[in-house]
Parts: structure tokens; sequence; C-alpha cells
């Protein structure tokens, strides 16, 4: 499997930024969203079940971050409204096949090259 991110760039503080994901292979894949700044550890932002039935998300990123798919177009979308400086990281999309939990870096098996997002204040 092979992901593809885009989406990354400039944004101002209080903006938005959509990314995107699209994977090749089958669709029956769970996606998920990773973030890592500079000097930190890479963190859990968003994953969505292959059905895109269930959703997860970082508790601090509720409300600002919406994760959705597109089967059809084997893609996966990163929805980031009121973006804060601290939102600023290399994101990461990844994907899984087996039944591990979808919060955890562990589980993914296939990531994406990831895509540079800087929130200026």
């Amino acid at each position: 499997v092979q992901l593809q991110a885009s989406g990354g760039g400039w944004v101002q503080a209080g903006g938005s930024r959509r990314l995107s994901c699209t994977t090749s292979g089958r669709t029956f894949y769970d996606l998920g969203w990773f973030r890592q700044a500079p000097g930190k550890e890479r963190e859990f932002v968003a994953a969505i079940k292959w059905s895109g039935v269930s959703k997860y998300y970082a508790d601090s990123l509720k409300g600002r971050f919406t994760i959705s798919r597109d089967n059809a177009k084997n893609t996966v979308y990163l929805q980031m409204n009121s973006l804060k400086p601290e939102d600023t990281a290399v994101y990461y999309c990844a994907a899984k096949s087996n039944s591990l939990g979808m919060i955890l870096r562990s589980s993914y098996d296939y990531w994406g090259q990831g895509t540079q997002v800087t929130v200026s204040s």
C-alpha cells in the first residue's frame, strides 16, 4: 500500500487547511493522521474506520479537526479549522488492516511521506 499526502503549506493562525491522503490498493483499511512537531514525538491526530462510520480524535483537537474519507476515491481528508501555531508539524497519514487500536502509532502498517503544515501567529 502506498499513501500520498498533500495539502500542507503555510496558513495564518485562525485559518483553515484541508489535508488529503490518497491510498493505492484496496479500500478496506483503517486510516489515520498523525503529526510530528520539531523535537517532539509523533502523536495521534485522528483516525477513521474503513467503513467511515467510526471516527476517533485526539482530545485536544476535538471540535477543530474533522476526518472523513471517500472510498470511491481512495482518499482520506483532514479538515483543520481555527489553526494555532502549536499545530505546526509534519502531518502523516497511515493505514492499517488489523484490529489493533485506532489511536496507537504502532498499530499502523503503512505510512505516507508527510506534509508540512506551518501556522504563523
